[in-house]
């Protein structure tokens, strides 16, 4: 088979780290069937290579510095770049990550621990459409399946209402008539049913999950 028969594979690579970014391309440049087209520093950055450049796959990092998050830039690439696939690369496993990620878009999710050998494979499926998650992440992904819905206290429900419209701890207390320490008690306890450890993080599985109204 020629070459001309299997063009490489065209990336996108977003991160916030130069020096992430240097490594990747390093790395890709060692297999002959991956071609790196472009990098990115932010998303918003990202979202504009991709409709310029139609690569196959982005690889994209999640935290992304000032701007748009990775989620966010997902969301966009998946909306208006046709036929260009999102490939998570990060080192961030929660719960709710996983969760937005998939629901903007993201047809695989890789963490940055795994080894070059399962980067490259990700790559090829996702350029094919396929899912690939890593094993950790197919892990939680399973048993969020499984796990039945938390159930939540109706104030754990209104905390978690002021939560959304973005009230810090103190308003939230002067809005229920509850003292600052009670809104943490019920916090961490909200985090700990649905298994975050964010204030973003819990109004995203709130609202996956809706358990908000």
């Amino acid at each position: 088979m020629t070459a001309a028969a299997h063009p490489p594979v065209r990336i996108l690579l977003c991160d916030d780290h130069a020096v992430v970014r240097a490594g990747l391309l390093a790395l890709l440049g060692s297999e002959p069937d991956i071609e790196v087209v472009g990098e990115a520093g932010s998303g918003e950055e990202a979202v504009a290579l991709a409709a310029r450049l139609a690569p196959d796959v982005v690889l994209m990092d999640l935290q992304l510095g000032q701007g748009i998050d990775g989620v966010e830039a997902t969301r966009r690439i998946a909306a208006t770049a046709a036929g260009t696939h999102v490939l998570v690369l990060t080192t961030y496993d929660t719960d709710a990550d996983i969760t937005r990620a998939i629901e903007a878009g993201a047809t695989g999710y890789l963490l940055k621990a795994e080894r070059p050998e399962e980067l490259f494979a990700a790559i090829r499926s996702a350029a094919q459409g396929r899912t690939t998650l890593s094993p950790p992440v197919a892990s939680r992904v399973m048993a969020r399946m499984r796990k039945p819905l938390p159930t939540l206290t109706d104030r754990e429900r209104d905390i978690l209402g002021q939560l959304s419209r973005g009230l810090g701890n103190r308003d939230i207390a002067r809005a229920l008539f509850i003292s600052e320490a009670t809104v943490k008690t019920h916090l961490g306890r909200i985090y700990d049913k649905l298994g975050v450890d964010t204030r973003a993080g819990a109004v995203a599985v709130a609202k996956e999950q809706r358990l908000l109204p």
